[in-house]
């Protein structure tokens, strides 16, 4: 009797202490799938200014970011959460490839030391993630070493997962290989440079969130 009292106290509390703390939802993916694109696109649309910035060259955000207080709505339901948007996930970084991208051997070095410990912070803020939402680049195999790993690691911390199939906009892109990579999760396509599909994104998050 007292076991069960106590465990309905710690479930009430447990209760209030959930309603009262911001849902973190987490971008995650390799480098260059569209996590930062696609936070600026949620952000423009829902505060009205960007996340960072993106670019062609790998590792452009070294660095966790977190907008806090963005509210989804949708008729009468709203979704209230905070956006955290991490470095891309990567097995290997070698700064001769951010100088085959035309950076000075000094500069490559330091984006590549900064890009490693971005892999650490983003794998360290898994912990605190309610949510998240992995982006893959819709063009690529997702049968990837990283790709794997990430979905593994949400595996393993029973963390809910929405995937987006991102750059939909073009011909190569593929959603069925991503839906048979992990049939497991919800597939989104969207293109975030286009603002295509982004609708559907939300509705999946209020499925998934409620």
């Amino acid at each position: 009797m007292i076991n069960f009292v106590q465990k309905f106290i710690q479930k009430v509390l447990k209760d209030i202490f959930k309603s009262r703390r911001d849902i973190k939802i987490g971008l995650y993916g390799p480098p260059n799938g569209g996590k930062t694109t696609l936070a600026n696109v949620i952000c423009q649309d829902w505060l009205g200014e960007e996340m960072g910035s993106a670019s062609k060259i790998e590792h452009e955000t070294r660095e966790v970011q977190e907008k806090e207080s963005i509210v989804v709505k949708k008729g009468r339901k709203e979704l209230k959460f905070n956006l955290v948007d991490t470095p891309g996930i990567a097995t290997k970084i070698d700064y001769e490839d951010f100088m085959k991208k035309g950076m000075k051997e000094k500069q490559a070095k330091q984006r590549a030391k900064e890009a490693t410990k971005g892999v650490v912070d983003a794998i360290k803020w898994l912990d605190k993630m309610d949510v998240v939402i992995v982006v893959l680049d819709a063009t690529k195999d997702p049968y990837s070493q990283v790709n794997i790993t990430i979905i593994g690691n949400l595996q393993a911390r029973n963390i809910p997962v929405l995937i987006v199939g991102n750059k939909i906009d073009l011909k190569r892109a593929n959603l069925k290989r991503i839906r048979a990579a992990f049939p497991q999760y919800d597939v989104v396509g969207i293109s975030a440079k286009k603002k295509k599909n982004i609708d559907a994104l939300y509705e999946a998050l209020f499925v998934l969130v409620g």
